[in-house]
């Protein structure tokens, strides 16, 4: 495959915000769902609305695979 046109399988600092935010999220959700804490789990479930919302922000801001200010690391 060609590396110039190698999208970089999302490995860019705006897809490690977005995953790392949902990982955070489902492992809380996970413990309060748990802990039969319904309200806290409600709660982690906004947060995994919010990871997209922020990796989407981060790449708009340039950190994305494509973005200007994100420097492929080999």
């Amino acid at each position: 495959m060609n590396s110039a046109h190698d999208p970089g399988h999302g490995s860019s600092p705006a897809a490690w915000a977005a995953v790392v935010i949902m990982l955070v999220a489902c492992a809380a959700g996970t413990l309060f769902f748990w802990l039969d804490q319904p309200a806290l789990v409600w709660a982690s479930a906004g947060l995994l609305a919010i990871g997209p919302i922020v990796g989407w922000l981060v790449a708009r801001a340039g950190y994305g695979v494509a973005g200007p200010k994100y420097k492929v690391k080999h």
